[in-house]
């Protein structure tokens, strides 16, 4: 009796079975890695002349939630010290990092997430994700965000307005998973 014939697969469906393969390893990767420890290497601090503020990991453990910040589960941004808190409901600060403000910068004040925007481009013309709109002032949104690239912000040139709130890429993946929906974000001084 004959043996029926196989019938191949074309090798576009295989490369891409192998590719999806490959992005759910990563990505359980990823997620495992993500819950260990995270070693803090020294971080070089931007010559006199740069645009932007210092390192947002500059003095991040001195930093403790500000007074009259409110309480409860919440999402603190310090105007003064360009510093954002994620602080959980029994008002311990969950996690702390300094951040780049645009040249718009919402007024002190309570406010909630309105809308989260996995990436998009940036009023800077940068590929951003992590997007978190909560305010917004000058006809512009204010959102937290961090570069694709992980980089800091360019410099602006003079007059224009940006309205993002930039930080490292994994500060930006901790505010994406805390800051959902309806979740207060206190502007302070």
């Amino acid at each position: 009796m004959p043996v029926p014939a196989r019938r191949l697969l074309p090798s576009w469906v295989w490369v891409s079975g192998l590719t999806a393969g490959a992005i759910v390893v990563v990505a359980f990767l990823t997620v495992k890695a993500d819950r260990g420890a995270h070693p803090e290497a020294p971080v070089a601090q931007p010559s006199a002349s740069a645009s932007v503020s210092p390192s947002p990991r500059a003095s991040e453990s001195a930093a403790a939630v500000p007074d009259g910040s409110g309480t409860g589960r919440r999402i603190v941004y310090s105007l003064g010290q360009k510093r954002v808190w994620l602080v959980d409901a029994s008002d311990a600060s969950r996690s702390t990092f300094a951040v780049w403000p645009g040249t718009v910068s919402p007024d002190p004040g309570t406010y909630t997430v309105s809308v989260r925007n996995d990436a998009t481009t940036g009023s800077d013309g940068v590929q951003i994700e992590h997007v978190v709109y909560f305010a917004a002032k000058s006809g512009l949104s204010i959102a937290f965000s961090n570069a694709v690239d992980g980089s800091s912000p360019p410099a602006v040139a003079a007059g224009a307005q940006t309205s993002g709130i930039r930080m490292r890429k994994a500060d930006g993946e901790a505010l994406w998973t805390f800051g959902t929906v309806e979740t207060s974000v206190v502007v302070v001084k």
